[in-house]
């Protein structure tokens, strides 16, 4: 049985919705808590019952977003699949949620972009730990022999260069229509069968040149 919430749980689950609500609508640049004060029925003083500052407001908006992807993720870290599968699945169920948000409401989707982009430092930890699973995921192909001579840091770099589309929803908005889980599945096996620290001859030898 679901614990009982508290006045102040319920509370700051109620803004929590008040604000994504005026994100959808109108996005968050002209945002205040005046604004969100109206939308909920109380003065702006009462919000600071609730959360100190506009500020904690954002970041508690910013966790309930994330939480279905970061459940997705640990999911994935916890399964058993093997390396190139889990790569795949660790990007491919997060990006189908996301492909469906922006389907069913793509203003919604592009007022989220923004909110994001201008509260970067709010949600940097849900990238860091992106990075961090990712991590984990690249450890365990390294150990079954794939991206030789590579150091973790550097295949983390490179890995994500090439799939930020599928994750990172400043750049997936432009994109978005041309976007499939199975180009993301041919991307995957494209990194376990290529990527490696090997010159394979594209790097010049002597500066870039036309011919």
């Amino acid at each position: 049985m679901a614990r009982p919430q508290s006045d102040i749980e319920a509370g700051r689950e109620a803004l929590i919705g008040h604000v994504i609500d005026l994100i959808e609508e109108r996005g968050n640049s002209a945002m205040t808590v005046t604004d969100i004060a109206a939308r909920a029925g109380m003065s702006p003083a009462t919000i600071y019952r609730y959360f100190e500052s506009k500020e904690a407001l954002i970041e508690a908006v910013a966790e309930h977003w994330f939480q279905p992807k970061v459940a997705i993720m640990e999911e994935v870290i916890a399964s058993d699949l093997p390396p190139r599968r889990k790569m795949y699945e660790f990007y491919a169920r997060r990006f189908a949620l996301m492909k469906g948000e922006w389907e069913r409401d793509p203003i919604a989707f592009a007022n989220y972009v923004e909110l994001g982009n201008e509260n970067y430092e709010l949600v940097r930890s849900y990238v860091d730990l992106g990075d961090h699973y990712l991590a984990e995921i690249i450890g365990e192909a390294m150990a079954d022999g794939y991206f030789a001579g590579l150091e973790i840091d550097e295949a983390l770099s490179l890995v994500n260069q090439v799939t930020s589309v599928y994750c990172n929803i400043g750049a997936m908005i432009h994109v978005m229509p041309k976007l499939s889980t199975t180009k993301l599945a041919r991307i995957i096996d494209a990194i376990f069968d290529g990527l490696s620290a090997t010159d394979r001859g594209a790097k010049a030898v002597s500066g870039l040149r036309a011919a």
